[in-house]
């Protein structure tokens, strides 16, 4: 057994060269290659870019639009908090989490009925009911997209604090509305920077 120490070993040295170069080098190109070649765009991070090239962020990670700021749709709450202070930073994309609140939570409860509250006096078209992404925070707190009903109920908003003709805002959204991955998973929802990013461009008027 002794004598055919060396040879084992020699073995095990090539068997490891040959893994690591397969699974370390040659797989990982390859992989790289080809995502290039036929996913190009979700490769590189589905960037967005304004019409002078410049990126602007992605279409995966959402970006926060102040409430304040009427011109614009709004994205869903966000409970991203600055990793060292611990202060509230909305869509901080260095610490995605969520509030981890509970349904029993007051807390939770609370921020919800002030959150309706002032959706209330903004959005002066609610009959139906708050949806639920208007008042609730994602799991990441990143997420870029929101549901097709805040959407609409937003663009009454947007449309008469620009001067646009509330159909051609209503178009807008329909027509930057996304429906459900292969037909069938999840629900259609609207990306809230590419929708606000044609606001800006004037496709609505």
């Amino acid at each position: 057994m002794l004598k055919s120490l060396p040879r084992e070993i020699l073995i095990a040295v090539r068997l490891t060269l040959v893994f690591g170069l397969v699974t370390g080098l040659v797989y990982p190109l390859a992989i790289t290659g080809v995502s290039q070649v036929v996913f190009h765009d979700q490769a590189n991070g589905s960037l967005v870019t304004d019409k002078n090239g410049q990126v602007v962020g992605s279409r995966l990670i959402g970006q926060w639009f102040d409430p304040s700021d009427l011109r614009y749709f709004h994205p869903r709450p966000s409970a991203t908090t600055d990793p060292n202070t611990g202060q509230p930073t909305p869509y901080s994309a260095n610490n995605s989490t969520g509030s981890n609140l509970g349904p029993s939570s007051q807390t939770l409860s609370n921020r919800v009925q002030a959150q309706v509250q002032q959706l209330i006096s903004t959005e002066k078209n609610i009959t139906d009911g708050v949806p639920v992404d208007m008042v609730t925070t994602s799991f990441s707190g990143l997420d870029p997209d929101i549901s097709v009903a805040n959407a609409r109920i937003q663009a009454a908003r947007v449309a008469g604090v620009r001067g646009l003709d509330p159909g051609r805002v209503q178009a807008l959204v329909d027509k930057y509305t996304t429906g459900r991955i292969l037909w069938l998973f999840g629900e259609p929802h609207v990306n809230v920077l590419l929708l606000n990013m044609a606001l800006d461009n004037g496709e609505a008027g």
